[in-house]
């Protein structure tokens, strides 16, 4: 499966070293004002070229390929992708038979029989997540006058963040990190009882980004430490506001309209420098593995965008799935 939405729905599609990767939104209301420079902003930020990034660098430039009409969306499916430019296949050669320890060599190779491209990690690369940050542009847009805002608050368990990257630069190792994510001005009410709930839609698709391990709403695992009389948050006035808010914006899995927060965990990225002892598939014994290429030495450092971008998605449907598409129209 490589789509998600029951209205606004988003289709992923393409492969790390491939010609292009992209895509397909279906179910985008008509009439909201659509160009090309609009997704450079957060597609910029999705980008490497900071300190203790890859240093692969495409140009990412979006190619609307159908939906946008005179600068519009005309109702029909938006197809956008970017063309892959700067590839170094050779670099990938060896875990054909020798499968990095905690990437998707190995499980991609079983699941499709030994067809699937692994080159730069082939569609279960981070690349993959242009689509997501270009598919979640347009969903800002509908959701406004949401604001959604991400950043790293810590890399490597510390919030000195700066110093936990040069020190792991130092060590050719990888670091994870802690992403959080506001929601000013949410939409109030949004979201499905039970199985189509505001955190279980967000969660769906945050949990399909790669390196994504833990994410938590509110006061999330200190809630399990907590009274109810202490988790509780007391209304005080007839808008609903709350005098603290635990709940992080959510009560029965809907939005209350206080400020919406969660918190994600992001995990180190498996392509280390660092040796590693693993397991050669081809001459069936162990080995010495050490990565060699252009890595991340902290994935989280360009996360906090591909997050925005998965949630303004998730709320988007929703939004979609209470109003109908009438309800969104931006003429």
């Amino acid at each position: 499966m490589n789509s998600f939405g029951e209205i606004y729905r988003v289709s992923l599609f393409g492969e790390s070293h491939g010609p292009a990767t992209g895509v397909t939104i279906d179910g985008c209301p008509p009439g909201i004002a659509v160009k090309p420079d609009d997704f450079m902003a957060d597609l910029s930020r999705r980008q490497s070229g900071i300190r203790g990034t890859t240093e692969r660098h495409e140009p990412d430039l979006p190619e609307i390929l159908s939906g946008v009409f005179k600068g519009f969306t005309t109702g029909s499916p938006i197809t956008l992708i970017t063309r892959n430019r700067d590839k170094i296949s050779s670099d990938y050669d060896e875990f054909k038979n020798i499968p990095r320890p905690g990437h998707a060599d190995f499980v991609a190779k079983i699941k499709h029989y030994g067809f699937a491209d692994f080159r730069g990690g082939g569609h279960f690369s981070g690349r993959i997540t242009w689509g997501l940050v270009a598919a979640g542009v347009i969903a800002k847009k509908i959701s406004e006058p949401s604001d959604i805002s991400a950043k790293l608050i810590s890399a490597g368990g510390s919030a000195d963040i700066n110093n936990a990257i040069n020190e792991t630069i130092a060590g050719n190792d990888t670091i994870g990190g802690i992403i959080e994510c506001r929601i000013k001005n949410p939409p109030m009410a949004t979201g499905e009882p039970f199985f189509y709930s505001f955190e279980s839609a967000v969660s769906h698709l945050i949990f399909s980004i790669p390196a994504i391990k833990g994410i938590e709403f509110g006061s999330g695992f200190a809630s399990a430490a907590m009274k109810g009389s202490e988790h509780n948050d007391p209304f005080i006035d007839e808008n609903g506001t709350t005098a603290t808010n635990n709940a992080g914006g959510i009560n029965g899995g809907i939005t209350n309209g206080n400020e919406i927060y969660f918190r994600i965990a992001v995990k180190p990225a498996s392509s280390t420098g660092v040796r590693q002892t693993t397991f050669d598939f081809a001459k069936k014994e162990m080995t010495a593995l050490e990565v060699k290429g252009r890595h991340d030495a902290c994935i989280a450092l360009r996360m906090p965008v591909i997050i925005e971008a998965a949630t303004a998605i998730a709320m988007a449907d929703l939004i979609m799935i209470d109003r109908g598409i009438h309800g969104v129209r931006k003429y």
